[in-house]
């Protein structure tokens, strides 16, 4: 409902304004031509232009501070224009209130050129000011044509007249306004650069919708101030500003006002330095070829278009760095890396590669996703994303390792995202191995701790009492021995068959610690034990390359329980003909378990089996995988490092 009256409200100030200008120009035919308003005034365009640009602003959106801004300038316009007609005819025909009228020719056009020159800029797009420290500025913007009344009231002469239009000379008024005008102006342009500098995408597309055209119209206004201009220049100004204005807010994206600004910057900057080249090379070839007019002005231009070119390309490419920023992929890329090298750890050089990929994009939001094996490793992001962000992912020798995800405020360059992506995948890589080794450090402690809680549980439960019950039965034996001989035998009887469980137990902790096989067969052999343990499974045959005996006893433990962990799922779930060990040793030990099975389900997830052999691997510096093989069925395949191997 409230909405609803604004807009109405707009509408009738907007039909008011027109109807008041239809007046006063309908009363101008009864005012002589020395004494009526000139037909070509800038406040009937302000009056015919912004009025109904603002109505349709705020009926867009009736909260918004600026349109209602612009349709007060441009209803206090159209009075002002009433003004200079009403004020003469009434004088004319001695009506009364002839005065209040000429009082208001005076001075009333302070309100719509000031209210859009100093208060608008302040407060567009938004209607808030971008920092609380301009609210000094916005102050003396709405006290300005307050104190140009007050000056005209008391000095009616001090404003000039150019073509029927009333002129405000800076140079003429007092030092003191001319400074306080000039000083707001200048604040207000510093808090646009302010706003453009701190805003996401959108808004500083809106910003250049209106600060192409309003640097334009506020230099020809303010010069037109001190120093007589054209009617036609001013009035096309000031007409399409409000037009700006209206795509600004409501349709910013309709034309690309990036390449419109970039074009005008370049072939203005061409313009200058051709025609500078052109002229130094005419007034050169003159000196040297005297008397030979044609053949210097022939030079110059040669020499001018030979310079065209390289000109245009250099130009193009330092107006695009300022309006875009770097848009040469590689030395994105260059930076990017050098920025990398400061970066403490991985986790902190994403982040920055997050914001250096954002400000290269100039995207309003960037997300790098790093996965791991077991889903999301790691991830960093800057900026607002937004709901429906491109995605490019992160391939690192043909395996996905994440991906980018940037906002879709501003299209970004697509080839520089695909540069961007391609130097993420390495580090992408380097997050996911750090955490993956952070992972298997984690779980090896955790491993280890609970390895030792279970040493202390079966020490302390099952080793401890048993001792002090041996003990017992000992003190026992001895105490019957001297009263009853005969009932020591049982006595040691049960001692030795208790001494029998302990050393049964203690074998199997042994066991637990490193397997006894390793030690009696070697690597080689426990393997083969292995493949011949269990009756009935896959065939499995053990193929050895190289020299087994002198490995690090880590390193044996490490392929000996992967073998056995592999073997194991091959005879219960893989439904195998024929399994193929196979040991390698080179440099380090590679040890391969092939099946003919079903192979893995689609959507297999790492069990405690497949995680265990992993991290005995990590745990040496190695790695394991765990795919389908090349000709069907299952492949385990580890690589142990053996010269880090504890």
């Amino acid at each position: 409902m409230r909405d609803r009256r604004a807009v109405r409200a707009a509408l009738l100030l907007t039909l008011a304004a027109v109807a008041l200008v239809a007046a006063s120009l309908g009363l101008g035919l009864d005012v002589p031509a020395a004494r009526r308003m000139v037909w070509w005034h800038p406040e009937i365009v302000i009056a015919l232009t912004w009025t109904p640009v603002a109505y349709l602003l705020v009926r867009h959106r009736p909260g918004l501070h600026v349109g209602w801004l612009m349709l007060v300038a441009g209803f206090s316009a159209a009075v002002y224009v009433l003004s200079l007609n009403l004020g003469p005819w009434l004088e004319l025909n001695e009506h009364p209130g002839a005065w209040l009228f000429r009082w208001l020719g005076h001075w009333l056009w302070a309100v719509d050129t000031f209210a859009l020159t100093l208060v608008l800029p302040l407060i567009f797009p938004d209607g808030r000011l971008v920092s609380r420290w301009f609210r000094p500025v916005l102050a003396a913007a709405f006290a300005t044509p307050l104190i140009v009344c007050v000056h005209l009231t008391v000095d009616p002469e001090a404003r000039r007249f150019h073509n029927g239009v009333s002129v405000y000379p800076f140079q003429d008024i007092p030092l003191a306004i001319s400074v306080t005008i000039i000083g707001t102006l200048l604040a207000g342009l510093v808090s646009v650069a302010l706003r453009f500098w701190r805003s996401p995408a959108d808004v500083r597309r809106q910003i250049a919708w209106v600060i192409y055209p309003g640097v334009l119209a506020q230099t020809i206004i303010y010069v037109g101030e001190t120093t007589p201009i054209g009617d036609p220049l001013r009035n096309v100004t000031i007409a399409t500003v409000p037009i700006c204005i209206a795509i600004a807010i409501t349709r910013y994206r309709l034309y690309d006002i990036d390449l419109v600004i970039s074009r005008t910057l370049v072939y203005a900057g061409l313009a200058v330095v051709i025609t500078g080249v052109y002229f130094a090379l005419v007034g050169t070839a003159s000196l040297v070829l005297s008397g030979r007019g044609p053949m210097a002005g022939l030079v110059g231009a040669i020499a001018a278009g030979a310079v065209f070119e390289p000109v245009r390309r250099r130009l193009q490419r330092t107006v695009d760095r300022l309006l875009h920023g770097e848009r040469d992929p590689y030395r994105i890329a260059d930076r990017l890396n050098r920025r990398l090298q400061t970066a403490s750890d991985p986790a902190a050089a994403l982040a920055i590669a997050a914001s250096v990929v954002r400000e290269a994009l100039r995207a309003a939001g960037v997300t790098v996703e790093v996965l791991g094996r077991e889903g999301r490793a790691a991830i960093a992001e800057d900026g607002d994303l937004g709901a429906d962000p491109e995605s490019i992912p992160l391939i690192w020798h043909g395996r996905p390792v994440g991906r980018l995800l940037y906002s879709r405020a501003e299209i970004p360059d697509r080839r520089i995202a695909s540069v961007m992506a391609r130097n993420l995948a390495e580090l992408a890589n380097a997050v996911r191995l750090a955490a993956d080794v952070q992972r298997s450090r984690e779980r090896i402690l955790a491993t280890r701790e609970e390895e030792r809680r279970r040493l202390r549980r079966d020490l302390h439960d099952g080793l401890g009492p048993t001792l002090a019950s041996l003990a017992m039965t000992v003190d026992a034996a001895r105490i019957t021995l001297h009263r009853d001989p005969a009932a020591v035998d049982p006595l040691l009887e049960k001692l030795r068959t208790t001494m029998s469980g302990t050393i049964g137990d203690i074998r199997e902790l042994v066991y637990g610690l490193r397997p006894p096989a390793l030690d009696d067969l070697g690597l080689a052999g426990a393997v083969r034990a292995l493949a011949d343990g269990t009756a009935g499974g896959p065939r499995v045959d053990v193929l050895v390359d190289g020299e087994l005996d002198d490995l690090p006893a880590a390193v044996e433990v490490a392929a000996y329980r992967i073998a056995q962990e592999a073997l194991t799922n091959a005879r219960r779930h893989a439904r195998a003909g024929i399994v193929l060990v196979r040991l390698d040793r080179g440099g380090e030990l590679h040890l391969s378990v092939a099946d003919d099975g079903v192979g893995l389900p689609e959507h297999a997830r790492a069990g405690v089996g497949m995680s265990s052999m992993r991290e005995r691997a990590a745990e040496l510096g190695g790695s394991c995988s765990i795919g389908p093989g090349t000709a069907g069925g299952t492949l385990v395949q580890a690589r142990l490092p053996i010269n880090g191997a504890p």
